[in-house]
């Protein structure tokens, strides 16, 4: 996954004894979501599909008038533990020449192109915090913006791609009554609705989980949008939209051009690594309850806070005294950052539950941790004891099991091309088990799953 993490020494002036802090900017790459050739062959296969869905009476031959209002096409799921689960990194770039010039629909710089001759044609919204880790869990879910009929989907594809390639992507058409169809991809492989091409999706329904596949950087989903002339459209009304569609906007509400917000306050055993590189899931180190002698990592994760805003963090003990309070000015503008506060065992002068509170860009969350009280269920994958011992060795693959239970698992490994190495099941017993690994040396991910969770890892093959 190409994403830049910058820490910066803002805090460098802030050393204070109860915390050591840091934090900085985590940016989310971008690459041409899809080639002239892909995109050509998706139309064509939507048209085809289109003919045949009105021959069998499943998609009206006359358009409404009226043009769909969308609704986000982002949620998180009911198990994310975070506020929200997504940013924006890029816009419709309205500016057709290239390269690096660029302008979105409210005339700034928030889109892309390529040397190529790209121009960003939709949406990017990326996962945040913790993009691997929400993939891997379904936190983070792709809804129909608007009713409509499937008239085309594509499943199957690697989902764990992280720079310019030639894949095909998972993703969902669906086509609105107007005529205008709504593109939705890079979907995670295996997620898409069951719902088959011709039936129908209501607004808010389901269509799958944010993933990676295709030509992508790291989980987000493209969003884009064509009239019933096949003519792109962007779906916000701005002063730098000037395209016939633009007369209004196409949202039901429209947001607004910087989405400032808390993602996430929560409480680490450590400090947590954003990047362990392509397709492997982030080092979180979520921990709710902690012991007594036991440091305590708070995390926030912000999205579009504004230059020289005010960030404020308070710690309050049990008793809802303070224990700490800091403020911070944010240095610049980023459409996602991370914060933390390392506090020390001495901080915590009495049991029970502790809670941390941030304000920023004039909103405030809360997170709950238990200090110095018996331990009750951690915020962790249910399967996460498990480990790979690194590296491979004499072609011998081992996984340090530390469940209570035998289990039986379904394992996959992929080469970092994407390409699927070694499939099927693996009976896990607890201790160190041994599998028979034969591949060229170098680097691949290792995906295990059940029924309740799934996890990946990078295997170092020497």
């Amino acid at each position: 996954m190409k994403t830049k993490i910058l820490t910066l020494g803002l805090f460098a002036a802030l050393q204070f004894a109860a915390a050591q802090t840091g934090g900085g900017e985590f940016k989310f790459e971008s690459t041409e979501c899809l080639s002239p050739e892909a995109r050509a062959s998706i139309q064509k296969m939507i048209q085809t599909n289109q003919k045949k869905l009105v021959q069998e009476g499943k998609l009206a031959s006359k358009n409404a008038l009226l043009a769909p209002l969308f609704i986000w096409p982002v949620k998180k799921s009911t198990n994310a533990p975070y506020n929200e689960v997504w940013s924006i990194s890029n816009y419709v770039d309205h500016n057709s020449a290239y390269p690096n010039q660029v302008q979105d629909y409210n005339c700034g710089t928030r889109t892309y192109d390529t040397a190529g001759g790209y121009n960003h044609a939709g949406i990017d919204i990326f996962t945040w915090p913790f993009g691997w880790y929400q993939m891997d869990h379904n936190e983070a879910e792709v809804i129909a913006a608007a009713p409509g009929v499937i008239v085309a989907k594509g499943n199957g594809q690697y989902d764990r791609n992280c720079a310019f390639n030639n894949l095909t992507w998972n993703a969902v058409y669906v086509q609105h009554s107007d005529g205008s169809i709504a593109w939705y991809g890079h979907l995670k492989n295996n997620s898409l609705t069951s719902k088959s091409i011709g039936q129908s999706v209501n607004a808010g329904e389901y269509l799958g989980v944010v993933g990676s596949s295709g030509n992508s950087t790291g989980p987000h989903l493209h969003f884009e949008v064509y009239n019933s002339n096949s003519q792109l459209v962007d779906p916000y009304q701005g002063p730098c939209n000037t395209w016939t569609s633009a007369t209004q906007s196409w949202w039901q509400v429209q947001k607004n051009y910087n989405n400032p917000k808390i993602n996430s306050v929560s409480s680490h055993s450590g400090e947590v690594i954003l990047n362990n590189g392509c397709g492997v899931q982030e080092s979180t180190l979520f921990k709710s309850q902690f012991s007594t002698g036991e440091g305590v990592y708070i995390y926030t994760f912000l999205s579009d806070i504004a230059t020289g805003s005010p960030v404020n963090i308070q710690l309050f003990r049990p008793d809802n005294s303070v224990a700490y309070n800091q403020t911070f000015n944010m240095p610049q503008f980023y459409s996602a950052s991370y914060w933390y506060w390392n506090f020390i065992p001495a901080t915590f002068n009495q049991t029970g539950n502790w809670k941390a509170q941030i304000t920023a860009g004039g909103f405030t969350q809360m997170h709950t941790f238990s200090y110095g009280v018996l331990a009750t269920a951690e915020h962790a994958p249910k399967g996460s004891h498990i480990k790979i011992l690194n590296p491979v060795r004499n072609q011998e693959l081992q996984i340090e099991y530390q469940g209570k239970s035998s289990q039986e698992f379904t394992m996959e490994i992929y080469s970092m091309e994407g390409k699927l190495v070694k499939s099927g099941k693996v009976f896990l017993r607890e201790g160190v088990n041994k599998l028979t690994f034969e591949a060229p040396k170098g680097n691949y991910i290792f995906k295990i799953s059940s029924d309740s969770f799934e996890e990946s890892f990078k295997i170092l093959n020497y």
